[in-house]
C-alpha cells in the first residue's frame, strides 16, 4: 500500500458493522485509520496494518489530532450509543454521544478538507410507521430517545453540506446481522438467538412474537457504505430488503440452523420498540446500484457457522 492511496478514517471501526468495513476498505486498498473508544467495540477485531487510535468522539481535542495527522479523504461515522434502553434512561448521554460526538467528528472532518462523511444511521428515525415499506420521503417520527438523536446528527450533515463545508451521505439502515456480533446487545438478535440454541438455553421473544423488523446481512451494508463514498452528495437512502421478518419467524430461521427443538418463551414488550419496520431501498437501488444479496436463510447458518467455531466471540 502507497502513501497515495485513499485515506479512510472509520469511527466505530473496532465495533462490528465498523470493523467488517474496515476489512473492505483494506482490501479496496485504501489507507486506513480506527477511532474507537472500545466501549462496545474490540481491539481484537483491529487488523495489525491499520493505524488505530483509541480516542472518544466526545474529547474533540483528541480527535481533532488524530485527523490532523491523519488527513482523511472520506469519514465513515459508524461509532454511536446504539442502546435503545439506554437512550431512554440516559437521553443525555445518549446525545452526548450521537449528537456532540457526531458534531466533533464533522468539525474536525471539514477542518482537515475530508470530501465526505458516509453516516450510519438508523431505521429507528421513522418511528412507528404508517406503511411499508417505508420511504425515505415519508416521515420521521423517532419514538426513542436514540432515533432522535440519529435523527438530529443528519440534520446537522445537511446542515453543514448547504454551507459548502463537506459532502456527505446518510445510509438508514436496517437490522443489520453477521458473524461478529455481541450476543450481550439489544440489537444483535440473531447472533443472541444462535447462542442460545446452541447452548440449549431457553429463547425470550419480548412480546408475542408478530413484532418485525427488516434483517440485512452485514456485507450487503459494507457494499453500500462503499458506494456511498462515491456519486452525488446529499443522498439519505435506506438499506434493507425491504421485507418484514417476524420475531416468531427469525426465532424459527435460527432454530432449524441450529437444530434447536424447544419453543421460545415471552416476555413483556419493551419501551421504545417499533412494532413493524421494513425499509424501501429504491433509493440506493437507483444511485448505486445496490441490492442486498444474502437471503436470511443463507446468513443465518453463516452466523451459526461462526458462533460454533468462535463461541467466545459471542458471549
Amino acid at each position: 500500500m502507497t502513501d497515495s492511496a485513499p485515506r479512510a478514517l472509520v469511527t466505530g471501526g473496532a465495533g462490528f458493522i465498523g470493523s467488517h468495513l474496515v476489512d473492505r476498505l483494506l482490501a479496496d486498498g485504501r489507507r486506513v485509520c480506527v477511532v474507537d473508544d472500545l466501549s462496545t467495540g474490540s481491539a481484537g477485531n483491529v487488523p495489525s496494518d491499520v493505524r488505530f487510535q483509541r480516542v472518544d468522539v466526545c474529547d474533540l481535542a483528541s480527535l481533532g489530532e488524530v485527523f490532523a495527522a491523519f488527513r482523511p479523504d472520506v469519514v465513515f461515522h459508524a461509532a454511536a450509543q446504539t442502546d435503545v434502553r439506554r437512550s431512554t434512561r440516559e437521553p443525555d448521554f445518549d446525545a452526548r454521544v450521537n449528537v456532540l460526538g457526531g458534531l466533533n467528528v464533522l468539525r474536525a472532518a471539514a477542518a482537515v478538507g475530508a470530501r465526505r462523511i458516509v453516516y450510519a444511521s438508523s431505521a429507528a428515525v421513522y418511528g412507528d410507521p404508517e406503511r411499508l415499506p417505508v420511504s425515505e420521503a415519508d416521515p420521521t417520527r423517532p419514538i426513542s430517545d436514540y432515533g432522535a438523536s440519529k435523527l438530529a446528527f443528519e440534520h446537522y450533515l445537511g446542515a453543514h453540506a448547504a454551507r459548502g463545508l463537506i459532502e456527505h451521505a446518510v445510509l438508514r439502515y436496517a437490522n443489520v446481522y453477521g458473524p461478529g456480533q455481541r450476543a450481550d446487545g439489544e440489537a444483535g438478535v440473531v447472533a443472541i438467538f444462535a447462542r442460545q440454541m446452541l447452548a440449549g438455553e431457553p429463547v425470550a421473544i419480548f412480546g408475542d412474537g408478530r413484532k418485525t423488523r427488516d434483517y440485512v446481512y452485514v456485507s450487503d451494508v459494507v457494499e453500500a457504505t462503499i458506494r456511498a463514498a462515491a456519486g452525488p452528495s446529499g443522498v439519505v437512502a435506506n438499506i434493507g430488503w425491504g421485507r418484514e421478518i417476524s420475531d416468531l419467524e427469525l426465532f424459527r430461521a435460527v432454530a432449524a440452523a441450529t437444530g434447536y427443538a424447544k419453543g421460545p418463551t415471552h416476555a413483556a414488550d419493551r419501551r421504545g420498540d417499533i412494532a413493524r419496520i421494513s425499509l424501501d431501498p429504491a433509493v440506493a437501488r437507483r444511485t448505486w446500484d445496490w441490492r442486498p444479496s444474502v437471503p436470511l436463510g443463507d446468513g443465518v447458518r453463516r452466523v451459526v457457522e461462526a458462533t460454533k467455531a468462535k463461541p467466545e466471540l459471542a458471549r
